[in-house]
């Protein structure tokens, strides 16, 4: 059973993911339709960040899965038995 600092925990990354689709829909799809002299415009990144950060993310969160299944795999395996 969850505690109640789990589900406070669970329900902030929830928030958080939550704000930060929420930011970047708006940042790629909206705002390509809004005048660029608007004032929106002053609270998100360049278009070329649209692009950029999500590889970055991806790239990263790659390389943590396969550095975490090494990891695993090398403290899983097994000596060689010796006759």
């Amino acid at each position: 059973m969850a505690t109640g600092a789990d589900q406070a925990v669970g329900m902030g990354l929830v928030g958080f993911s939550i704000l930060l689709f929420a930011y970047y829909t708006v940042w790629v799809i909206v705002l390509p339709f809004v005048d660029s002299d608007h004032e929106i415009h002053k609270y998100f990144l360049p278009r070329e960040y649209s692009v950029i950060l999500p590889g970055v993310a991806a790239l990263i969160l790659i390389l943590c899965i396969g550095t975490f299944i090494g990891v695993v795999t090398w403290k899983n395996r097994k000596p060689k038995k010796v006759d």
